[in-house]
């Protein structure tokens, strides 16, 4: 009876887990989109804050000792740390250029230039039946962007560069957390703040600071809740796959993932009456059957090489 108590918390823990992620995730693509659209906040001033709020956040989890901090080398993280600048600054302004549609399919090539990249530089061997599942990932995207009628050439240059740089930086945290011993939270409590500084540098070049529309400028109150909501729901996204990463299995979290997916899609068409043709439509589905298809086989490859493992003498 206790056995059957506790599987039932866990059960139920994980449920809110999952639940949590899903909200924020899907609520730090709205939240941002509407800041842009209607408040017309800066990008970069933006990511700015979302990294402040995140490394506070991340301070505070270390003193109520939910991870141990890891005293790492400043030299060891300085690429990462602007490679993190990077992904995030470009990902909002292909956010902030393009439909929220184009946007999300857009971050589904992050896949396949993450395998070009391993294949190209780490010589890591790719087995066929997942090299043919980028096919129709690209194809799709490819859809939809030629028939998106708010078609953008600069939203599609800033989604393009989101998409390098988001794979360059996957790349190196997998080979980082692996060479330092550390895991992603102890990681980011390091890069947080030397990204913040990267960008308190940068940012007066690009973005007025205390002008009109600028960090420090003059902003309404709506406009101030809204920017440090989506920094506390930014937080909240990183802790939360953390959180679930650590607690269920990876089938759980990838299946979990297509389904925010196809909820951020269609939730950008209701909110912000992006106009769909059926060709986009198309194209979507394309790319979401790719996504699954890499999913099944990279799945069925890592359950393949466990077994070997267990059953080697």
């Amino acid at each position: 009876m206790a056995s059957l108590v506790d599987r039932v918390r866990g059960n139920g823990r994980i449920a809110a887990g999952l639940l949590v992620n899903l909200l924020v995730s899907i609520c730090i693509v709205f939240l941002n989109k509407w800041i842009y659209v209607h408040h017309g906040f800066p990008n970069m001033s933006l990511t700015l804050v979302h990294f402040v709020v995140t490394w506070l956040g991340l301070f505070l989890c270390q003193k109520l000792n939910i991870f141990a901090p890891k005293s790492l080398p400043p030299s060891k993280l300085l690429l990462l740390a602007l490679s993190f600048c990077g992904f995030v600054v470009f990902t909002n302004l292909s956010l902030q250029n393009n439909t929220i549609g184009t946007y999300q399919l857009a971050k589904a090539m992050t896949t396949p230039v993450i395998i070009v990249i391993q294949t190209l530089c780490y010589k890591k061997t790719i087995s066929i039946k997942i090299q043919l599942t980028l096919i129709p990932i690209t194809l799709g995207v490819i859809l939809n962007s030629y028939y998106d009628v708010k078609f953008n050439f600069l939203g599609m240059v800033f989604a393009a560069l989101g998409v390098l740089v988001t794979s360059l930086y996957q790349v190196w945290v997998g080979a980082k957390q692996h060479e330092l011993q550390v895991n992603s939270m102890q990681l980011l409590y390091y890069q947080a703040p030397m990204s913040s500084a990267m960008l308190l540098v940068a940012v007066p070049f690009f973005e007025p600071l205390f002008e009109e529309g600028g960090l420090f400028g003059p902003w309404s109150v709506s406009a101030l809740i809204m920017v440090l909501l989506s920094g506390v729901t930014a937080f909240m996204v990183n802790l939360s796959i953390y959180w679930i990463i650590g607690n269920t299995s990876p089938v759980t979290y990838n299946m979990f993932g297509h389904f925010k997916f196809c909820i951020t899609l269609f939730g950008g068409y209701v909110l912000f009456k992006d106009p769909l043709s059926v060709n986009q439509g198309l194209g979507m589905l394309c790319t979401l059957f790719g996504i699954l298809a890499y999913t099944h086989f990279k799945l069925s490859e890592q359950e393949g090489s466990k077994s070997k493992l267990v059953q080697r003498p």
